[in-house]
């Protein structure tokens, strides 16, 4: 597990409530059903649930059934007796560190839908081969029936204006919002390190997902190329609030190490910029890291 990059999931209240009131319907002098009538109001909660349950309960479950799905699986080689106390760790680990509980949520209530389900999903997507331990690492599954994709094939009617560019593969960057990505195309376009770019609008460039138990398709903001040698590549991001943001970037960071180790598409690099100031640094340090790497910038 890259600790770094594994996605932060919090146990929400306000969107998923621990506890509701019920109380019986009356019939009011309109003859409708009401609330407002006199009977008792009762509350109910988790307390007994929490009470019955320990938190060494869920990470042995947990443990348990990620044991028996990567065992299942041909390429695995660990016996479930070696790869079961490696789980449990990294789980007792990821509830320890990574779960933000809000009260008046609880730890225990990860054992619960959604949340068990999301908790699945991020230890299944973040888990990764040890590569230092000489295991082969993740290589991605191209698709069969088509080839890359090109700017030269982008061609589609928009009713959104326009910015003329002058780095960029075509003749517009068209934005999906009123200022962040214009204001990314600026600092993109005059960036020295910048040998071309394009707006990923009509490219058909996503990155896959997992989330609530089906595939989503992430489709980042910009496709980069730096004057490096043999050519950089570098998927940049501009985002706002959205909730699945550590979601979506471990997903990316994952899609650049396959797409790296497989290597036929060059050298791939992901950055997401919370302000659109943070677009320059991304692409320096995108280069920074390409010449630890070994490429070198075009002179």
């Amino acid at each position: 597990m890259d600790w770094t990059k594994v996605p932060m999931m919090v146990l929400q209240p306000d969107s998923i409530p621990p506890e509701y009131e019920a109380k019986g319907l009356s019939v009011n002098t309109a003859g409708r059903m009401s609330l407002s009538g006199p009977s008792r109001i009762d509350k109910v909660t988790l307390r007994e649930y929490r009470a019955k349950r320990r938190v060494q309960e869920l990470i042995f479950d947990l443990a348990s059934g990620l044991t028996k799905h990567y065992v299942a699986q041909p390429q695995c080689q660990v016996p479930a007796h070696a790869l079961f106390p490696q789980l449990a760790r990294i789980i007792e680990r990821y509830l320890k560190d990574h779960i933000d509980v809000r009260p008046p949520a609880d730890i225990k209530d990860a054992g619960l839908s959604p949340y068990y389900g999301w908790l699945v999903e991020i230890l299944t997507e973040n888990i990764r081969p040890d590569t230092s331990e000489g295991e082969a690492p993740e290589i991605p599954l191209y698709e069969s029936s088509r080839g890359p994709g090109s700017t030269a094939d982008v061609d589609y009617w928009t009713s959104r204006e326009p910015r003329e560019a002058v780095h960029c593969h075509l003749n517009y960057v068209v934005p999906d919002t009123a200022k962040w990505e214009q204001a990314a195309s600026y600092y993109i376009d005059t960036h020295p390190m910048v040998d071309a770019y394009a707006k990923n609008a009509g490219l058909g460039f996503a990155i896959p997902y997992l989330h609530n138990g089906q595939m989503h398709d992430y489709m980042p903001d910009f496709i980069v190329r730096l004057k490096t040698d043999p050519p950089t590549y570098v998927i940049v991001e501009t985002k706002g609030y959205d909730p699945l943001a550590e979601v979506k970037s471990a997903a990316a960071d994952r899609w650049v190490k396959a797409v790296n180790a497989e290597g036929s598409y060059g050298q791939w690099t992901y950055g997401m910029a919370r302000k659109t100031t943070e677009v320059p640094g991304i692409l320096t340090r995108s280069e920074q890291i390409e010449i630890v790497n070994g490429v070198q910038p075009a002179r």
